[in-house]
């Protein structure tokens, strides 16, 4: 009998023992969830950070980061700290590619703002769309990505919009029926030629020449002579901002005097420094912002961005800044996996955005209206009859 107390006593000895092990344990563990950091949210983002594209990458990153610096110090994502994760895509489809992968089999992030350029994105949207990642891009506006995927999603209008404005313009507002077309070979260049091509002929326009060049070329003489010799009444220039002012330089050398036109990419204040007097009366077509308005979120960006960077925010600078507010507005209404995060931008109606408001349709475009605008004394204005 006593055997057997003993035997139970021990027993309940070494439960007891156990019970306050795993009791001990709960509150080492209690305590030490407790004291632990927070958790991050990190989202990526490819853009081209070297090479010859590098501006473009640098005009978003500082846009993408001042919103970060918002969305933290103003309560943070469901509480959660907000880290973006930069890859360098140099420009090129190829390293968009690596960079997209190393994202999300690395990081494992449920979105990625990018690409900058259309050929980038075009590229990395097969992998966010199997991935089920969302990709929001601040910048590309090839039609093509309209068509890219359920998970893909862009800021800026689709060149299908700009082409077909830009065509109307020139032919039912300036009455110009003949123009000549300078485009990059890039899927920017490409898509809006293709566009712009189309509508320019349904509305009974004619296209004396289309020439073209690549993505970092600096001499455009031989192309210019060639328009030159049609003598069109107007030259539609397509691509990024460092060729155009250098196209628009070689033109006035060799003194073509047809009105230019350009597209939205043209709204960057180096072009100016880099075109100078060349620049003056350029038509072209851009989103709605207006780093010069007095609309309240508009002057609070303006002036937040001028104190951190000491120079005025550029349309590239606006876009980036918005895709990011755009996405953690999702994430905090739907949730922050790419599925929830896809079906909350779906659901979203006129965000308040510093370049518009921002709806997207249900191929993941942006419902924005464009506008007009020209450069008369070194100024990107509002284009007036």
């Amino acid at each position: 009998m006593s055997n057997l107390w003993s035997n139970g006593m021990k027993r309940n000895l070494w439960f007891g023992i156990g019970v306050v092990v795993v009791v001990a344990l709960a509150i080492v563990l209690f305590v030490t969830q407790a004291k632990k950091e927070p958790g991050e949210i990190k989202i990526g983002v490819i853009a081209p950070l070297t090479g010859d594209a590098s501006s473009a990458g640098e005009m978003a990153k500082r846009g993408i980061n001042l919103a970060v610096e918002e969305i933290n110090n103003e309560g943070e994502i469901r509480g959660i700290k907000l880290v973006v994760i930069y890859e360098d895509s140099k420009g090129a489809p190829k390293d968009g590619v690596s960079a997209m992968q190393k994202l999300i089999s690395q990081y494992r992030v449920p979105a990625v703002i990018g690409g900058i350029f259309s050929s980038v994105t075009l590229a990395i949207a097969p992998i966010s769309e199997k991935t089920k990642t969302v990709l929001l891009s601040p910048a590309s506006s090839n039609p093509q990505i309209s068509d890219a995927g359920d998970y893909i999603f862009r800021v800026w209008p689709s060149d299908d919009f700009e082409g077909e404005i830009m065509a109307n313009f020139i032919i039912k507002k300036l009455g110009l029926n003949k123009v000549a077309i300078l485009h990059s070979t890039d899927d920017y260049g490409v898509g809006i030629m293709k566009v712009f091509t189309k509508k320019f002929g349904e509305f009974g326009g004619n296209i004396s020449i289309v020439e073209n060049y690549h993505e970092g070329a600096n001499d455009f003489r031989t192309q210019l002579t060639k328009i030159k010799e049609t003598q069109p009444p107007a030259i539609y220039i397509i691509g990024h901002y460092k060729e155009i002012a250098q196209i628009l330089k070689q033109a006035k050398e060799l003194g073509i005097n047809s009105q230019f036109f350009s597209v939205s990419a043209f709204e960057v204040p180096e072009l100016l420094e880099l075109a100078g007097d060349a620049a003056e009366g350029v038509i072209y077509v851009t989103p709605m912002y207006d780093p010069t308005s007095e609309e309240k979120i508009i002057r609070t960006f303006v002036d937040k961005f001028q104190k951190k960077y000491r120079k005025k925010p550029g349309i590239v600078e606006a876009h980036a800044y918005d895709a990011v507010k755009v996405l953690a507005y999702a994430m905090e209404k739907g949730g922050i996996s790419g599925i929830e995060i896809k079906n909350a931008l779906y659901q979203i109606k006129d965000y308040p955005g510093v370049t518009g408001k921002i709806t997207f349709d249900y191929k993941g475009d942006v419902i924005k209206p464009l506008r007009i605008k020209t450069v008369k004394n070194k100024k990107f204005i509002e284009y007036k009859e």
